[in-house]
């Protein structure tokens, strides 16, 4: 099922002029707020940006939002979805590699960010695009039969992460745009049925065999 439609491109754009807007600094976390273990689930803790800055398998992406001024508009904006890769995925060499193209960096990012909110029921058994913030496409996959959700070359670890004005799909690697694609493969054409064999004949009656007088 193509999902492609649920969004708009004019849906993107606002999102990406959002994000250019967006200058407002990010607030610290609280510093009474426990520190969650390194293999704890996310739990949804307020906005989009406070639920992701108080877990610490998320530093590396939110030290990106944040010097890219889309902390701000996680923490504003109603009715994102953001798929957040944890710092496994996103280690600290690659954010420091990437940190010198600032503008870069925020395109990136955007491609994380889908300006609708996208539970899991939209994504299992559909497969197709949805645009992102970056004007580009996170190509979703809910098709696989043991029940996978994939975004890009990514699969999703934990989906459904419901915050105050957003849902956060937590994802195992780097989401690299057009590194799938779009639609799915055709099927094979199924292969013609081979002809039936042609009956055997029956073998001609053997004549009676005449009586001895």
């Amino acid at each position: 099922m193509p999902i492609h439609r649920l969004l708009t491109a004019a849906a993107a754009a606002s999102l990406i002029a959002g994000a250019a807007l967006a200058q407002a600094p990010a607030a610290a976390p609280a510093a009474s707020t426990p520190a969650a273990s390194p293999g704890a689930k996310l739990v949804p803790n307020g906005d989009l940006i406070t639920t992701l800055r108080l877990s610490p398998p998320f530093t590396n992406f939110v030290k990106a939002l944040d010097a890219t001024n889309l902390s701000a508009l996680l923490k504003s904006s109603p009715g994102l979805t953001v798929f957040a890769p944890t710092d496994t995925a996103f280690p600290q060499s690659k954010l420091d590699s990437m940190m010198g193209d600032k503008p870069g960096l925020q395109k990136f990012l955007l491609h994380y960010i889908i300006n609708a909110k996208i539970d899991s029921t939209k994504i299992k058994g559909a497969h197709g695009g949805l645009p992102s913030g970056a004007g580009d496409k996170i190509v979703v996959d809910g098709t696989a039969a043991d029940g996978t959700l994939k975004a890009d070359n990514a699969t999703i670890t934990q989906a459904d992460v419901t915050t105050s004005n957003g849902v956060i799909h937590v994802v195992d690697a780097l989401m690299v745009a057009g590194s799938v694609p779009e639609a799915l493969p055709a099927p094979p054409p199924e292969a013609a049925p081979a002809p039936a064999p042609a009956p055997t004949p029956a073998p001609p009656p053997k004549p009676a065999a005449k009586k001895k007088k």
